[in-house]
């Protein structure tokens, strides 16, 4: 439904209303497969749709559905932000997808079982959750 807007003109009567044509709602760009990466951390978890080169298309967080403080990093909130990304997907086109996760939340696993409900299909999954070598220093010993 675009604005309506009441254009004169010469030929037509003075009460004539026009409307401006509808934007479709589809994307110009179809892609068959894609990366879905998954940053899952304790309180919160993000996901971010990238074409086979590594733009991104779609994302979505726990924040930006609207869930807030420790409920972001639940595994419902990243079910749900699944769902949502995978409609998104949807749009574009996409029938496969790789999934790189990374981060030691509970939201790894059912973001995905969230975005593979909606009929998209996994070639892979790959753990990209950074580990360190040496670490931090540790503290020093308590004093008697």
């Amino acid at each position: 439904m675009g604005k309506k807007r009441i254009i004169k003109t010469e030929g037509e009567a003075e009460g004539a209303v026009k409307t401006a044509p509808a934007q479709t709602g589809g994307s110009k760009k179809r892609f068959d497969s894609g990366i879905l990466c998954v940053e899952s951390t304790y309180n919160n978890t993000k996901l971010v749709l990238t074409d086979p080169k590594g733009n991104t298309l779609a994302w979505s967080s726990s924040g930006s559905i609207g869930f807030k403080g420790a409920k972001k990093g639940t595994p419902f909130a990243a079910a749900k932000i699944g769902e949502k990304v995978a409609e998104k997907a949807q749009i574009f086109g996409i029938k496969e997808v790789k999934v790189v996760v990374k981060g030691v939340g509970s939201g790894r696993e059912s973001a995905i079982r969230g975005f593979i409900s909606k009929g998209i299909n996994l070639t892979t999954i790959q753990d990209m959750t950074p580990v360190p070598h040496n670490g931090p220093k540790s503290p020093r010993p308590r004093r008697a």
